[in-house]
């Protein structure tokens, strides 16, 4: 049996054109050129603009996904099951080859309330062979995961790891069995010098506590199991520098996964293709631009499925990033000139957004073993 298994963060699905008081990042650039002297008035504009950048955004969205074409899909920063459900209906399925169902989002941890969804191909299975079960209440003590990092940041040993949640999906799919650990893991701080230092032991908890629930779910047997790991990990050992030069970043907090443990598929791919993510920024501390391309989302494998799969096949859909990214990190001319000239894009994706999200969807085709 073969399926593709793909991972995508969205990037802010929402039913709420704002998360609680704070600005949306996508309007906040329009509303900073206009005076409103009711704050009414001010919410009401803001609530249009935000619906009308969001129906361009989840066009291309849809684009990726159709793209894809992924049997299994799971998703991250997704606001609600009704979202999901009508993200599917009203844009997936207006242009997509294959039906999705099997919708599935539970409440997690993340205090902006974007959560992990999953969705399957319609007629892959019946409702009946799928189970479900959220270990967003898991605390760092239960899960064996607790150290000195973690107190001296002043986190408690009864505190949830997961900062959103890790949605365990098994699929019985008839003579063989399959498990995914969908995951979103604690962020970087978006760009801080800081960030990433700062927020590792965090991460490198939540790696470990994923380990634990492998372990728990299989016994012994966890190698010889079909099961896989995937979302965005915010987490990667070497980045692309320009001209794709390779970058040691230094740990990055899930060395437990990968350490006799789970295959990462994407070691295979040239150099210049492990990536999902781009980021440029200003550093203070560096005191100029840095640009990065980046492996954040990942689909890890169990030693069984690595095994069956020795030479899979990856890809990763970049036409919906903005096109201020440049899809090949090894190309020298970075200019506004010629990346904004390239038509390698979704139609009506803009220089910053509208885009599809600022991450691509990663899918990887797998012969699915006997157990």
């Amino acid at each position: 049996m073969r399926l593709r298994v793909g991972t995508f963060n969205v990037e802010n699905l929402l039913t709420r054109h704002r998360f609680a008081t704070g600005e949306r990042g996508d309007t906040s650039a329009a509303m900073s050129l206009f005076h409103f002297p009711r704050n009414d008035e001010r919410e009401a504009v803001e609530r249009s603009l935000a619906v009308a950048l969001e129906d361009d955004k989840r066009q291309m969205t849809a684009l990726a996904i159709a793209e894809a074409q992924a049997d299994l899909w799971m998703l991250q920063e997704v606001d609600s099951l009704a979202s999901l459900q009508a993200f599917f209906a009203n844009y997936v399925h207006r242009i997509a080859d294959h039906r999705y169902g099997h919708f599935t989002l539970i409440d997690g941890n993340d205090r902006r309330s974007i959560d992990i969804g999953f969705a399957a191909r319609r007629d892959l299975l019946a409702p009946q062979r799928i189970s479900v079960r959220s270990h967003k209440d898991l605390s760092f003590a239960e899960a064996g995961v607790y150290d000195h990092d973690l107190a001296t940041l002043g986190i408690p040993r009864g505190g949830l790891v997961f900062a959103r949640d890790c949605l365990q999906i098994d699929l019985d799919l008839g003579d063989r069995g399959l498990t995914l650990f969908g995951c979103h893991l604690k962020s970087m701080n978006n760009g801080r010098d800081d960030g990433r230092q700062a927020t590792l032991p965090v991460r490198r908890a939540e790696a470990r506590a994923v380990k634990h629930l492998v372990r728990q779910r299989f016994g012994e047997g966890w190698r010889e199991a079909n099961w896989i790991i995937l979302g965005d990990l915010n987490a990667y050992r070497f980045g692309l520098g320009p001209l794709a030069e390779r970058i040691d970043e230094g740990e990055s907090g899930i060395e437990p996964l990968l350490d006799d443990f789970a295959i990462d598929p994407m070691e295979s791919l040239p150099q210049h293709e492990r990536w999902t993510h781009f980021r440029r920024f200003w550093s203070e501390e560096r005191e100029r631009l840095v640009e990065t391309h980046m492996p954040l989302d990942h689909i890890l494998l169990s030693p069984a499925l690595a095994a069956a799969n020795p030479k899979p096949t990856m890809q990763m859909i970049r036409r919906g990033l903005p096109y201020r990214v440049p899809l090949d990190p090894r190309e020298a001319d970075r200019s506004m000139a010629r990346l904004a000239t390239c038509a390698d894009r979704y139609p009506r994706v803009g220089w910053d957004r509208p885009k599809a999200s600022d991450h691509c969807p990663v899918t990887i085709d797998l012969a699915i073993p006997q157990e």
